[in-house]
């Protein structure tokens, strides 16, 4: 007779049910993330706040791929870096200084997604950064910041440029390094995301492409910042989220663990 486990025993009673939400959606990220082909291996990394009082935040055990990542897998961390859940694995030094910081300035940063896409990259390197090129860079225009390459980001002075640098916006690039959304739920860091790869990815293909590019018009561009916050902020993410869980589930419902 095959015995169940009894509730207690399983990695959600450790957590509250807020908790254990949240860690269901992070591992759901960091899966969607792996899925959509935007990982580097075990680098780069996605933080969610911890709802609650306590400044405390969840991020990957470093040394694991994101589709192995699970929602109790996840490490709790403080913002200092300590870690609040055991587990066998450490966090990404560098995952801390980039995430820390930005969880510390900003209230509003519930979730914060780092990348280091060959596109998203290949667009980090060119002077001009992100062009008006498609509708999907005319959201990411409309909130977008960009943050000077000072190496492998493991110095604590850097963190006060870097949030100078992000200010109020929720698209990050990273100059010679990859891209950052910070959103306001793990859902909308997520969508942000998808916006920006493809907005890069789009500009790396008509560069590749033969012929003259046709820019947006500067007349709407101008009105990407109003466009974003109207059309996306707060709604966009929320729209296509169960749709996403849904799909994962039906691939691989493991990251619900």
């Amino acid at each position: 007779m095959r015995r169940t486990k009894s509730p207690a025993a399983t990695p959600r009673a450790k957590f509250s049910k807020a908790e254990w939400d949240q860690r269901v959606d992070l591992a759901a990220c960091y899966r969607l993330v792996a899925l959509y082909g935007w990982d580097d291996l075990v680098a780069t990394h996605i933080s969610a706040r911890v709802p609650g009082p306590e400044h405390h935040f969840l991020i990957n055990p470093y040394g694991m791929t994101f589709d192995e990542i699970t929602a109790s897998s996840l490490i709790k961390i403080d913002l200092e870096g300590r870690k609040i859940t055991k587990s066998p694995y450490d966090i990404n030094p560098a995952g801390f200084t980039i995430h820390g910081a930005i969880h510390a300035a900003r209230s509003d940063a519930k979730c914060v997604l780092h990348t280091h896409s060959l596109d998203g990259t290949a667009v980090s390197v060119q002077a001009e950064g992100v062009l008006p090129l498609s509708q999907k860079s005319t959201f990411v225009l409309g909130s977008l910041a960009y943050h000077d390459y000072e190496g492998i980001a493991l110095k604590e002075d850097e963190k006060p440029r870097l949030v100078r640098d992000l200010g109020d916006r929720h698209f990050l690039m990273l100059r010679n390094h990859g891209l950052i959304t910070v959103g306001e739920s793990i859902a909308d860091a997520f969508f942000f995301m998808y916006l920006f790869e493809a907005a890069c990815t789009i500009q790396i293909r008509a560069q590749g492409a033969r012929g003259k590019l046709i820019p947006v018009a500067p007349d709407i561009l101008a009105g990407a910042g109003e466009q974003f916050r109207r059309v996306l902020s707060g709604t966009g993410g929320a729209l296509a989220w169960p749709a996403l869980l849904r799909r994962l589930d039906r691939l691989d419902p493991g990251y619900r663990r």
